[in-house]
Order: C-alpha cells, then sequence, then structure tokens
C-alpha cells in the first residue's frame, strides 16, 4: 500500500513541475510521423488535422498561446516526415525556434475542425523560415497565419539539405511579406545590441 502512495506522490510532484502532456504529446507525434509515408520534397506542405477542444478554449474560443503550441507539435511531424531531422542529428546540428510572429484573423471555436497547413517556405544560412496555417474545415477560411524562423545550431539549413538530398540545394525567393518581417527581425537585433552595448564591445 505504502508503494502504491508512493508513486501516486511522485505523479502528483512530475505533474506539478513539468508538463507532462507536452512532452507525451511530442513524443506521440513524432511515433506517429514515423509510421506514416516519407515527403521527399522539403518544401512541400504537410497536413495535420485537429479539432478545438474544452483543453483549448478560454471564452468559447481557441486560446491565443494554444495556436503556438499546436505549430510546435506539427513542426516536429513536419521535420520528422521529410527528414530534416534525421539529417540535423547526423550532422551533430540542433534547430530552435528563433523567432515567431501570428496573425488572428478569425477565432476557431470549441468544437471546430481544422487543418495546420505547414510548409517550409526558405532559408538563409542560419535559419529555416516556416508558414504555418490554421485552416477552418467548415468553409476553409485561414484562421490563422504564422511565420516561425527555425534557427540552425552547430550547422546550417544548406548543409542539412546537402545531406539530406545528397546535392546543392537551390534556395527558393523569400515571399515580399515574409522579407519585411525578416528586416524587422534584423532591424530589432540591431537595435536591441546597440542598447546594451555589444556592438561597442565588438569593436
Amino acid at each position: 500500500m505504502w508503494w502504491l502512495l508512493w508513486v501516486l506522490a511522485a505523479l502528483l510532484a512530475l505533474f506539478s513541475i513539468v508538463d507532462v502532456w507536452y512532452f507525451l504529446r511530442v513524443a506521440t507525434v513524432i511515433l506517429r510521423a514515423w509510421f506514416q509515408p516519407p515527403v521527399w520534397d522539403v518544401t512541400a506542405e504537410q497536413i495535420v488535422a485537429g479539432r478545438v477542444t474544452p483543453n483549448d478554449i478560454d471564452m468559447c474560443h481557441m486560446n491565443n498561446a494554444r495556436y503556438l503550441r499546436e505549430c510546435d507539435f506539427a513542426r516536429f511531424s513536419l521535420y520528422t516526415r521529410n527528414g530534416v531531422f534525421k539529417a540535423a542529428r547526423a550532422l551533430g546540428a540542433n534547430m530552435v525556434v528563433g523567432a515567431t510572429t501570428i496573425r488572428y484573423r478569425r477565432a476557431l471555436c470549441i468544437g471546430e475542425g481544422y487543418e495546420l497547413r505547414s510548409r517550409i517556405v526558405t532559408w538563409d544560412d542560419k535559419a529555416f523560415f516556416l508558414e504555418q496555417r490554421f485552416v477552418s474545415t467548415k468553409d476553409g477560411l485561414v484562421c490563422a497565419v504564422m511565420y516561425c524562423k527555425q534557427s540552425v545550431i552547430r550547422s546550417s539549413p544548406d548543409k542539412i539539405l546537402q545531406h539530406l538530398c545528397k546535392r546543392k540545394v537551390e534556395i527558393p525567393e523569400f515571399p515580399e511579406d515574409l522579407q519585411h518581417w525578416v528586416n524587422f527581425i534584423s532591424a530589432s537585433s540591431q537595435a536591441l545590441r546597440a542598447e546594451s552595448g555589444l556592438d561597442e564591445k565588438n569593436k
């Protein structure tokens, strides 16, 4: 009987200090993507179906933070199926989110189904740039659209794709709206570096 109480206490402590459901969901998403057919075109759009549950809502519509969380899971699936995760691991690289921006166009309400459409739009020497769209299955409206800068550490997007595709991959052009966002990130970074005196220290 005492061992059962210890197990329950340990589980309670674990769920109190760690977002257990997040990591369980990540494992489930990666496992499911692993058994799905691979996607050979790294820039191809991939679709993950979803539905707004009571756990996702505030005021009967999807909570703003939930959109970003669902985008996390969709990227795990994307990178697993197109082989980017595998290539990055082979090169000893890691990928982290460097920036995101999201535009909400219409609320997704409780019980409403949606498709989360993710794709790699382009890349530069340091990061992949992705677009992720929440499309309502009710009427096909794009309810939210997010851009994500996925920074590559200890390697580069070009090296990852060369390892994956066994050839040099041509970089797609930056769409105008994405380029405006990238310019904003660069300007913000320069302003913050100047504010903290990093530019002067590096001279």
